[in-house]
């Protein structure tokens, strides 16, 4: 009798899971045909009873079972423990293995020993991005990767070229996002930004600074001192 009953409860949970992914196959299929030019790349269920998560265009969507309503630009919090879940997801489903970051495009920055690795995509007329760099100033033992990023206009195209062709990239750099003074070297020279803002726009990076760090994770925005700290750690961690 005992094996009769566990066959049965091993039939009922494939039966429930074929259910569940059935359900979540229809709602990518009504999606699609509803919106044939968005590329669906997951749908999962959420802690919220009846509605999915759907990963489509690089951004996270929420529709109910029947894709009758879609919430966009939504974030997901759990109301007990005060987490956005959005983010948590957003932060995973758009990780990127930090060996897969084409670092040879980018200019190196090293503090003390340099053991702790992390990469930022910036911009050099950010704002956000020179206050990052005065958080940054702050952490010690760390190898950073900047790929420049110009976004901002032509201007920042032109002081980007500009920062690349100098002799010293990385003074050029500090002098114009935290000393205030532009660079002035000749722009001409071979420069891979085009290959950076192609590679960006491949992964759905839209703003400055977007840091990454050795785990993978993605953290868009600045960030203070304390926070790169322990999310330096963690990635430490993570790839021991």
């Amino acid at each position: 009798m005992q094996k009769v009953v566990a066959v049965i409860t091993l039939l009922l949970l494939a039966c429930f899971a074929t259910i569940a992914g059935a359900s979540e196959a229809t709602i990518k299929a009504a999606l699609q045909k509803k919106y044939p030019d968005i590329a669906v790349e997951s749908v999962i269920k959420t802690p919220m009873a009846g509605i999915y998560e759907v990963f489509a265009n690089g951004q996270l969507i929420y529709t109910d079972e029947k894709v009758t309503y879609l919430f966009t630009n939504a974030n997901l919090i759990d109301a007990d423990k005060k987490v956005n879940l959005t983010e948590e997801r957003m932060n995973r489903l758009t990780a990127i293995r930090f060996d897969q970051l084409p670092l040879d495009l980018a200019f190196k920055k090293v503090k003390g020993k340099g053991t702790r690795k992390l990469a930022y995509f910036g911009d050099p007329n950010c704002g956000y991005c020179k206050k990052f760099e005065q958080d940054l100033a702050k952490i010690d033992d760390v190898t950073i990767y900047v790929f420049l990023y110009p976004v901002l206009g032509p201007d920042s195209l032109a002081k980007s070229k500009s920062i690349w062709c100098s002799k010293d990239r990385v003074k050029a750099w500090d002098d114009q996002l935290v000393n205030g003074i532009a660079p002035t070297a000749p722009g001409g020279c071979d420069t891979p930004i085009e290959k950076i803002l192609a590679f960006g726009r491949q992964k759905n990076i839209s703003g400055t600074p977007t840091m990454f760090f050795t785990d993978g994770q993605r953290v868009p925005g600045a960030i203070p001192a304390d926070h790169i700290e322990q999310r330096l750690v963690a990635a430490a961690k993570q790839t021991r």
